[in-house]
């Protein structure tokens, strides 16, 4: 998709849609005196009431190529980043649905909503531009087309070829600038939500692997992969254990962003990147096994958040960490009540096979204290279903043993839409994964499962004072129905940017 940013009006430009944005205050104050100046034919009179989010379609006599239809898009009260992303996010979907090619947004009262959310212009355009990339995103490269004509019609645009940020003037430079910034992060999170999405037989271990390693050749760091040889040297025993089932080798990626200047801080960031978990032994249930292609989503949010950030030059030192295989129910595959000795020599008694993301964090954890020491240590994975059952599909699950880095990331959750909510890592609870025969062991019981399954995750950090586990189980990934795009969402990446965007 290509941005083009003008001070010119946006009831002037060429495009095959434009957008009004009205908060409930502004409709009732402004909107007839908008619509009429643009020669809208027809009002919605009480029929759009401006939530955030909400849009209506309206048409207008215009020339040339003048947009005919002008949508109007809700905010809501205008207070918040989040109303301003999901009009975006919405009007992106509309104009996708109706295969128009050139949405043009009206930028003209970007000040007044500065005032009202209390962001910077730049900060809004950005805002802008994620929500288009992110409504207009659509998985389909699987797709050939071939039993639908009516889609593939050579004179429909099958996405958005161009957004147009209109009406500017003299917030042109502020908006250029936040706009790209929006095409580096939008563009970021979607190739996440593209590894997320493919199936299982398109995406392996080596497969991520490759597609981080591109990530380098995009953002401009290091890429470093270890194959099964390196990692039996280790001594990873967790990540061993769960590829024991697997014809797929595993692999163990380390991406490395440093900056020009000096780094103002390292940060790790660990993300789970289990390519498919049918279970292994424990199997999982049929209805909805499909769905665990998306149990690398920690991965692919770490893969895009560090391009990202090295994309936007952000002077921070940023190390990623991918442990990576698929957990299959093989004739080798580790079986319950298996022992296994970890790379930091704590052995775990593996009581469900299907608790098996915390035994590649486990290596991954300790890899990231022992090599570089970090500032911080933030791991993300789709870890438990637990989680989803405290607090929904719409926030995450975040633990931290360092008060004021957890309140750092709650403050990031806020302002970039992508919210957690914080659970205890009380001592008590240590008490439910005690076990008879090894150090420690995988599972704690029903209760509590999530907090259980972080507890565990502690044991690893080798007593680093600043780490937080992020269990984005609910928010990665939708199923089908509802008002969000079905699939992968990329939950984690603009959240990691705010946070580090924080640091920096």
């Amino acid at each position: 998709m290509k941005c083009t940013v003008t001070a010119k009006e946006s009831g002037l430009v060429n495009a095959d849609i434009l957008v009004q944005f009205f908060s409930k205050k502004e409709m009732k104050r402004d909107a007839g005196k908008v619509l009429a100046g643009l020669g809208v034919v027809a009002s919605p009179d009480g029929d759009f009431k401006a939530s955030a989010g909400e849009i209506a379609m309206l048409y207008r006599q215009a020339s040339g190529k003048e947009a005919s239809r002008v949508i109007l898009a809700g905010v809501g009260e205008g207070k918040t980043a989040e109303d301003y992303r999901k009009a975006a996010d919405s009007v992106a979907r509309k104009t996708v649905d109706l295969h128009l090619g050139v949405l043009a947004l009206d930028c003209s009262p970007i000040d007044d909503w500065a005032k009202q959310s209390k962001q910077k212009p730049e900060e809004l355009a950005a805002i802008l531009v994620e929500g288009v990339l992110s409504g207009a995103y659509r998985f389909d490269r699987l797709k050939s087309g071939k039993l639908d004509k009516e889609e593939t019609k050579e004179d429909k645009p099958k996405n958005i070829e161009e957004l147009v940020l209109a009406g500017c003037g003299s917030r042109l430079e502020a908006i250029e600038k936040g706009a790209g910034k929006g095409m580096i992060i939008g563009a970021c999170q979607n190739r996440a939500r593209d590894l997320v999405n493919l199936p299982g037989n398109h995406l392996s271990a080596e497969d991520l692997a490759e597609a981080a390693i591109e990530a380098g050749k995009r953002g401009g760091f290091e890429v470093t992969v270890f194959d099964k040889k390196k990692i039996v040297e280790l001594g990873m025993g967790g990540l061993l254990a769960v590829n024991k089932g697997s014809e797929q080798p595993p692999t163990f990626v380390i991406l490395d962003y440093k900056p020009k200047g000096k780094a103002k801080k390292t940060i790790a960031l660990v993300g789970k990147g289990v390519t498919f978990d049918s279970g292994g032994i424990s199997l999982k249930p049929a209805q909805g096994m499909d769905e665990m292609k998306s149990d690398m989503s920690g991965a692919a949010v770490v893969i895009a958040a560090i391009e990202a950030a090295a994309s936007l030059g952000l002077p921070l030192r940023v190390v990623g960490l991918v442990p990576a295989t698929d957990n299959m129910p093989g004739g080798s595959a580790q079986k319950p009540g298996d022992v296994i000795t970890t790379m930091s020599g704590i052995t775990v008694e593996v009581g469900n096979t299907d608790a098996e993301g915390r035994l590649i964090l486990a290596d991954a954890l300790f890899y990231a204290k022992k090599e570089y020491n970090p500032d911080v240590i933030i791991d993300l994975a789709t870890l438990t279903g637990a989680c989803i059952v405290a607090l929904g599909n719409s926030v995450a699950g975040l633990f931290s043993n360092d008060e004021k880095l957890a309140e750092s990331i709650f403050e990031a959750g806020q302002s970039s839409g992508e919210k957690v909510w914080r659970l205890p890592l009380w001592d008590e609870y240590d008490e439910l994964i005690k076990s008879d025969v090894a150090d420690v062991h995988n599972t704690g019981g029903r209760g509590a499962g999530t907090i259980t399954a972080a507890k565990f995750l502690e044991k690893f950090i080798d007593g680093h004072k600043h780490w937080a586990h992020i269990d984005i189980a609910g928010p990665a990934f939708w199923a089908k129905g509802g008002s969000k795009t079905p699939g992968a969402t990329g939950f984690g990446v603009r959240l990691l940017l705010d946070l580090l965007k924080g640091w920096s």
